[in-house]
């Protein structure tokens, strides 16, 4: 049977000449096991663990070590993790992620703006390259893409941009394309964590220390020109000034530290069981650099952070909770998602009579459709 090579572009969708435009929201997060087996967290780590933007080190020797050591034996003390925090409607990170998406879809419509959103996923389930697909089929022509991340790293928000421009690049037809760096200063977004935190200090009282805690990355990236390290202490100064708190009020710290290599410092739970030490009586978490609640908030932080600042000599410990569904949060997002689509015709309602007239011309000069 002889073979026949296919070109190097994905076939494009059906297309009807005349169809009015549309414009799409890609809100993207990092992802989330299926389950929380040993075999679903596992096929997710592989994903995750060999993006070439996660861990830069040769990529040989790191094959080798993810492989031969981490694979094999670290999923089944992650998925032990995840099921501790596994809700009946699945992974807290997805449940939130698809929660704010549909949020953000209503209150545009609320306002006039006829805009698809949607969520992806960076690795695992829900992928972009899945999302991406969907819209281009549903002849989406704009795409705005939107990462869960308020400050850059090139770890995550590139990462999402390198799935982005992987999917271009086997498109033949590609719909236009903006994407949003970051809003780790956006006035908006520190005022939901301001009113967020206050809301929570009115019905619990409030700490004797605020800790903000980032997840960690290597401090190489920082010398290599991140610009992770400076947003996410330009965050925390932000909204310590949101709050009125004094340098001694709050600390900045950094967790979810792989590897023995050096990653920004200081180090959250060792500097939670410093704090313990000194017999610091109530201390209050909080993880701006996380829309959503998930394993590294859930887990990490209101689970292991707390029991080690306990054990330590701690009395109180309080998590305090992601901005999830927050409606300040919402109305934030929302404002931010408009800032980023203004130019495009999202209000508009499609002139019936104009589109009826360029499909006639189209037709006229012999197109199929």
């Amino acid at each position: 049977m002889t073979s026949f090579k296919l070109g190097p572009f994905a076939k494009e969708p059906p297309f009807k000449h005349g169809q009015a435009p549309r414009t799409a929201v890609l809100f993207c997060n990092l992802g989330t096991p299926d389950t929380p087996t040993t075999a679903d967290v596992r096929r997710f780590l592989r994903e995750f663990l060999s993006d070439p933007r996660v861990v830069e080190i040769p990529r040989l020797l790191w094959l080798l070590i993810l492989h031969g050591i981490i694979l094999r034996f670290r999923p089944a003390k992650s998925a032990a993790k995840y099921a501790s925090i596994w809700t009946p409607e699945g992974s807290p990170l997805k449940v939130w992620t698809e929660k704010q998406a549909k949020l953000l879809q209503g209150w545009l419509a609320q306002r006039g703006h006829n805009v698809q959103v949607r969520y992806a996923m960076r690795y695992g389930s829900t992928s972009m390259q899945e999302q991406l697909d969907a819209l281009k089929a549903e002849g989406t022509t704009r795409v705005l893409i939107v990462p869960a991340y308020p400050q850059y790293s090139a770890t995550t928000t590139a990462s999402l941009f390198d799935a982005v421009y992987a999917w271009a690049g086997k498109v033949r037809a590609i719909p236009e394309l903006r994407f949003v760096n970051h809003y780790h200063d956006d006035p908006r977004y520190i005022a939901a964590l301001g009113v967020s935190i206050q809301r929570y200090w009115k019905n619990n009282g409030r700490p004797d220390q605020l800790v903000m805690s980032f997840h960690g990355v290597p401090e190489r990236t920082l010398q290599l020109g991140d610009p992770y390290h400076c947003e996410c202490f330009k965050t925390a100064r932000l909204l310590a000034e949101e709050l009125g708190l004094n340098d001694r009020q709050y600390k900045v710290t950094f967790q979810s530290r792989l590897g023995r290599a050096k990653w920004l410092q200081p180090y959250t739970e060792p500097s939670l069981i410093a704090l313990g030490k000194a017999r610091v009586a109530r201390v209050d978490v909080v993880c701006p650099g996380f829309t959503s609640d998930c394993l590294e908030t859930l887990e990490e932080i209101a689970m292991e952070g707390k029991a080690a600042f306990l054990k330590a000599g701690g009395k109180q410990f309080h998590y305090i909770p992601a901005l999830n569904d927050d409606p300040v949060w919402i109305t934030a997002l929302c404002e931010l998602t408009l800032q980023h689509l203004a130019g495009w015709p999202t209000q508009a309602t499609p002139d019936a009579s104009a589109l009826a007239a360029s499909r006639a011309a189209a037709l006229a000069l012999g197109a199929q459709q």
